[in-house]
């Protein structure tokens, strides 16, 4: 069996789905740290390609963080006093309105930004869950924290496979950066 893990990134890049459509399992990882900053600072933000002089704009959904320094993800509660959502969804209408398939698509996210949203992790799988629909993907989804799997890096990764039976990983373009591909091997899993 095939699985593939992923944080919950707020409006996801391509890859992230391409992993999702190559699995027979996937598995939102959610019982992690939250980070804002860094190199996984991507999971409350993303660019969209605008008219801006730069060619992009970030949208960043804003998330409580002071204090808050180990909060796992799906503990991470968005800062609802400020209103992002109908900024992020009249920053995507007007860029995109004139892209080929957008009315097909529009409800559907109009709809999500509508939507009053407190919990971070509830707001990114929602996201996700509408594309995976969209592109027709059937693939089986869970979280980490209902299934009861914890650790770090390759001891998570491997307890994922572990709980679920898997015997392949397909692990992001950063996964050889952190994850101990020897350790893979003598568990007997492909990665």
């Amino acid at each position: 069996m095939i699985l593939t893990g992923h944080q919950p990134n707020y409006l996801p890049y391509p890859g992230f789905f391409e992993k999702i459509a190559r699995a027979d399992r996937f598995l939102v990882v959610d019982n992690v740290q939250f980070v804002k900053r860094g190199t996984f600072g991507w999971m409350h933000r993303n660019r969209i390609r605008t008219n801006s002089p730069e060619g992009w704009d970030w949208l960043s959904v804003p998330v409580l963080t002071k204090g808050k320094f180990t909060q796992q993800i799906r503990e991470a509660e968005v800062d609802s006093s400020t209103p992002w959502a109908r900024k992020h969804w009249r920053a995507i209408e007007w860029n995109y309105r004139r892209a080929p398939h957008f009315k097909t698509y529009a409800d559907g996210f109009r709809e999500l930004y509508d939507r009053p949203w407190k919990n971070f992790c509830e707001l990114t799988c929602s996201f996700i869950d509408l594309v995976l629909r969209l592109l027709g993907l059937s693939t089986p989804v869970d979280r980490t924290s209902a299934l009861g799997i914890t650790g770090e890096s390759t001891g998570l990764v491997l307890a994922m496979c572990k709980a679920t039976g898997a015997d392949t990983y397909i692990s992001g373009v950063h996964g050889k950066d952190y994850l101990d591909v020897a350790e893979f091997e003598r568990q007997g899993v492909k990665l």
